[in-house]
């Protein structure tokens, strides 16, 4: 049996989505130099909408990237047999650029770790800021966020499910789901 329960629904996605880009804002004092750049899959879609947002404060769209860490992950071989690549898309210099690394969720850090690896392929940034949805704890590297949507305090036997209508297909939301024994 699945116990789950809601953690947030579609306004308040929105919401931090927008409190997102109010302080990615901040911390940058605007959009000087600024570009962010998605995880996929929902980090991706995140990025877009924290971009559009930016866009609608500002009146300026800043360089948007899309970041594939498949082969960059130290679970590769655990994963999957031949890994699904779809592609990294940043059609911008990177070069001394103010990054914003943008994941749905972050736990152990490995995911960022990949993606900095990747990143750093592209160039040599001048910083780069790390922007998620939710940060749930239970950290195996020492990484932490810049900017957090929502702190959850979870269990190791606990999952976290963003889920956004673009990936889903369904209204977004993020829900928390354990196994009961």
């Amino acid at each position: 049996m699945k116990v789950e329960r809601s953690v947030m629904g579609r306004r308040e996605l929105q919401w931090a989505v927008t409190r997102l880009a109010h302080q990615i804002l901040e911390k940058n004092r605007g959009t000087k130099d600024l570009a962010i750049v998605g995880v996929r899959t929902r980090g991706a879609h995140l990025a877009v909408r924290i971009v559009d947002e930016i866009e609608k404060i500002e009146g300026t769209r800043v360089p948007l990237g899309i970041l594939d860490i498949t082969l960059y992950r130290d679970d590769l071989q655990t994963v999957a047999k031949q890994p699904v690549v779809k592609g990294t898309e940043i059609l911008f210099d990177v070069e001394d650029k103010v990054i914003v690394l943008v994941d749905d969720v972050l736990y152990t850090g490995r995911t960022v770790r990949a993606s900095l690896d990747a990143l750093i392929d592209f160039g040599r940034p001048r910083r780069i800021w790390l922007s998620v949805l939710v940060d749930r704890g239970h950290r195996e590297l020492p990484v932490a966020a810049d900017f957090v949507g929502e702190d959850l305090f979870t269990t190791s036997d606990e999952i976290v499910h963003v889920k956004l209508d673009e990936v889903e297909g369904e209204e977004d939301g993020i829900v928390v789901t354990r196994r009961e024994s």
